[in-house]
């Protein structure tokens, strides 16, 4: 065997020691978000930026987790790994052009990492300039190398099969891997609505949207705590391996590209899922955009998904504005249609 051979091997011991199993192993493959736009594939270690606004959600540590978290620069956009506290970044609209509708927005990143800047923030600005309150969940993460070298290989190793037509996993079965990051989505519908007043957030149109393994985080999140009743998902290029829909399940506005190298060609058995129970549903599935375009892929038709999910939630009744200033009740009173 090569030396690169044994280093890759020791990389896929170290994470299977660390992880949550064989199955875990595989939805990290399955879940790495590469951004469509990219250019430059290196990983460049920056300092931290300064977030002001980030709110520790008091969720706990990461257990193993020795490195400390690091930010680094990958196709041109801010990420971050080996998060072992998660936060909460709130993007809050004018309060003029507050509808009192909020996302939860899960960045992707295979759980390795986290897309910041390309899944999170840029998405988290759009929404508020479009009067939804938006939410950036740093959810916690599988601890990786500290070296960056290390954890190159890493990634390299874990991302080697993923695509493949037989890599399936199912939003259920990839649950109990994700302790984590789904207690991080119940504190921060928790947060949300403990401070809905102040951020002129209706309590009963809080929704999540995710991205790659941020959709996984989403779906999970939806399927394992149902008492949350979100008011929406919207899994962004994710996992659509079909699930258990419960009768009250909420609207699903889902987006793939055609050639996603990880999850299209696989069948639609969510879309279908949500179809056959009854459940409202709108997908959208774009000739071009690969797998991590963010807000969409230039000089393609997935730069519309976001505002056909605008409209989407209008046309759900999802974006009355608020008329007293305050946030609507668990009703929806208090809000009009503009």
């Amino acid at each position: 065997m090569t030396g690169v051979g044994r280093s890759v091997d020791r990389r896929r011991a170290w994470f299977a020691s660390h992880g949550a199993g064989r199955a875990a192993l595989c939805g990290v493959a399955l879940l790495l978000a590469a951004p469509a736009m990219a250019q430059d594939a290196r990983m460049v270690p920056t300092v931290a930026p300064a977030e002001p606004s980030a709110i520790r959600l008091d969720t706990g540590g990461v257990a193993g987790a020795t490195a400390p978290e690091a930010w680094f620069r990958q196709y041109g956009v801010a990420m971050t790994r080996n998060v072992s506290t998660a936060t909460l970044t709130p993007f809050l609209p004018d309060p003029a052009k507050a509808t009192g509708a909020a996302v939860i927005v899960a960045p992707g990143g295979g759980f390795l990492m986290l897309s910041m800047e390309n899944e999170g923030w840029r998405v988290a600005r759009a929404l508020a300039d479009h009067g939804i309150a938006a939410f950036v969940l740093k959810y916690r993460l599988k601890p990786t190398p500290a070296a960056m070298p290390d954890f190159e290989q890493a990634v390299a190793a874990m991302f080697a099969g993923a695509g493949r037509p037989t890599s399936r996993l199912r939003p259920e079965d990839a649950a109990a891997g994700l302790a984590e990051p789904i207690a991080d989505a119940r504190a921060a519908f928790a947060l949300i609505r403990a401070h809905a007043r102040e951020w002129r957030v209706d309590p009963a149109r809080i929704g999540m949207m995710g991205f790659s393994a941020g959709a996984m985080t989403t779906m999970a999140t939806a399927l394992t705590a149902p008492e949350l009743h979100p008011a929406f998902l919207a899994p962004i290029y994710g996992s659509m391996e079909a699930v258990r829909v419960r009768p009250d399940a909420p609207p699903l506005f889902a987006v793939l590209a055609a050639d996603d190298p990880l999850f299209a060609r696989k069948g639609l058995g969510l879309i279908d899922s949500w179809q056959q129970a009854g459940r409202p549903v709108e997908f959208h599935l774009y000739g071009q955009g690969g797998h991590g375009f963010g807000l969409g892929k230039a000089n393609t038709t997935s730069t519309e998904w976001f505002d056909a999910f605008v409209r989407w939630l209008d046309m759900n009744g999802l974006l009355t504005r608020l008329q007293d200033g305050g946030a609507a009740g668990a009703s929806g009173t208090g809000a009009t249609k503009p």
